[in-house]
């Protein structure tokens, strides 16, 4: 490339470079012109971060400078990939001679968040510990991305504790924190509860900051773990006195429709569905689940019908839906015509959880040699839960001898499972079925010698309201 006028170099920095070879091309132009003000490398450091083999490059820019350059830094924390940019961060701390600002340690924190591991967790306290010494924690960013990060990092104690510390909050804040409860998996309906709680102490004790668009998604996603019907159906009334509900928005349709379908009012979520003028692929998928569950599933595939006329494509979440209502109703055509055209009609490889519920649709109609010989060609590994289906099945149809082989294989091929008495269990009541005494009794003393304990039985009482007042 040769010599260019000043004017025609800048105005490259606003192209969209093809290969890391072209970028390095501008900026030796960029350098030839004395253009390397640290705004105009920001530029190119954000076109190298856009090419996949990119961050060696844009880091390479930074020793355009005798002393490290922090716009430049940001830059490239904030644009980097998440792993990158904490490697990065932690590459420099260890050097000392940056000063870091508020804006490093809210894209640290970010990467933090979309790349959560126990390393990350460490990193992002230590990134607190900083904050704190150095006065940055006044900014309301900065606490409000550490109640993202430690809820995403699954440390919703840590997250909890910055944002009772906080004296003042924004909206952003309240619903980092309502995410946090609501995207936990265990514990989840523990911390439903806490994200219902949340959205009644914003209503009292934070009058100026009013619930939004993202709040009520939030809290309308604790009331369908929970079953929450008449608190859910508070949130509607609330959401249609204080939010322009003529024209709905699609993520507030869609968590109505998920909060009636799962708490069983199907009347109501058809009426919301219905009555909504844009719909996406997570609205038609909460219709099709929401029948599912309630063991509707000739309705449901009329819903996947319906969608596919309207153009929207169907992910791998609807494939499992409607397969789950296949098998709720027994329709075992219609759930093995919808595996066979995910892939070929839809370009989606299934997964696990499809191969599972086409091995519990089979074994429940009775089909547990296919359902067997499915397994054996499936090109995925079978996991346990899949197996123990399959078992269940053999015993429920009376097939001692699939039963015998499918219990053996529970049983030795998942040795890190030996000490539960499930497995053992159940093959023991398939041989019982069958009146065969004698393997009764010697997979009970196998259980006897390897240590294997009978659990007893227990149920859990739910010890919360299904109704909670919002005001």
């Amino acid at each position: 490339m040769r010599d260019l006028s000043r004017f025609r170099c800048l105005s490259l920095l606003h192209i969209k470079p093809r290969s890391s070879h072209q970028t390095c091309q501008i900026l030796a132009q960029l350098i030839l012109n004395r253009l390397t003000s640290p705004p105009h490398l920001a530029k190119l450091v954000e076109q190298y971060c856009r090419l996949t083999s990119g961050t060696r490059q844009a880091n390479s820019i930074l020793a355009q400078f005798h002393h490290p350059n922090l716009f430049l830094f940001n830059t490239l924390i904030r644009c980097t990939r998440p792993k990158d940019s904490i490697h990065l961060f932690a590459t420099w701390v260890s050097r000392n001679n940056l000063v870091f600002d508020d804006f490093t340690y809210l894209y640290v924190l970010g990467s933090c968040a979309r790349s959560p591991s126990f390393s990350s967790l460490l990193l992002g306290r230590q990134i607190q510990g900083r904050v704190l010494k150095h006065g940055f924690i006044a900014n309301l960013m900065i606490p409000t991305t550490l109640i993202h990060f430690y809820g995403w990092n699954k440390d919703v104690y840590s997250a909890r504790k910055v944002f009772d510390e906080m004296p003042e909050r924004s909206v952003v804040t309240w619903n980092a924190m309502m995410t946090g409860y609501c995207s936990q998996r265990e514990k989840a309906d523990e911390y439903a509860y806490d994200g219902v709680m949340l959205f009644k102490e914003m209503l009292v004790v934070d009058g100026e900051e009013r619930p939004n668009d993202t709040t009520m998604v939030g809290v309308l996603s604790s009331c369908s773990q929970l079953g929450m019907l008449e608190t859910g159906a508070s949130l509607h009334g609330y959401m249609e006195k204080t939010i322009c509900l003529l024209d709905m928005d699609v993520y507030l349709g869609t968590g109505l429709v998920d909060m009636y379908s799962k708490c069983g009012c199907l009347d109501s979520a058809l009426k919301v569905f219905n009555g909504m003028r844009v719909k996406n692929v997570l609205t038609w998928t909460a219709m099709a689940t929401g029948l599912a569950i309630h063991g509707k599933g000739k309705e449901a595939m009329e819903v996947f019908n319906l969608m596919a006329s309207f153009g929207v494509k169907p992910n791998l979440v609807t494939f499992t839906s409607l397969l789950s209502a296949c098998c709720h109703a027994g329709l075992v055509e219609e759930g093995v015509h919808l595996f066979e055209i995910m892939e070929v009609q839809f370009g989606l490889r299934p997964g696990l959880k499809h191969y599972g519920c086409i091995v519990h649709l089979l074994g429940k109609a009775g089909y547990v040699r296919d359902a067997y010989e499915f397994v054996k060609r499936m090109p995925v590994e079978p996991d346990l839960v899949l197996w123990r289906s399959l078992l269940s099945s053999c015993k429920v149809h009376g097939d001692v001898d699939l039963g015998e082989e499918v219990g053996k294989i529970v049983v030795h091929s998942h040795p890190e499972m030996m000490e539960l008495s499930e497995d053992y269990v159940a093959l023991s009541n398939i041989y019982a079925s069958a009146e065969r005494w004698k393997e009764v009794e010697t997979v009970r003393k196998v259980m006897k010698v390897k240590g294997v304990v009978n659990k007893p039985g227990s149920s859990l009482v739910q010890g919360i309201s299904n109704h909670i007042p919002l005001g």
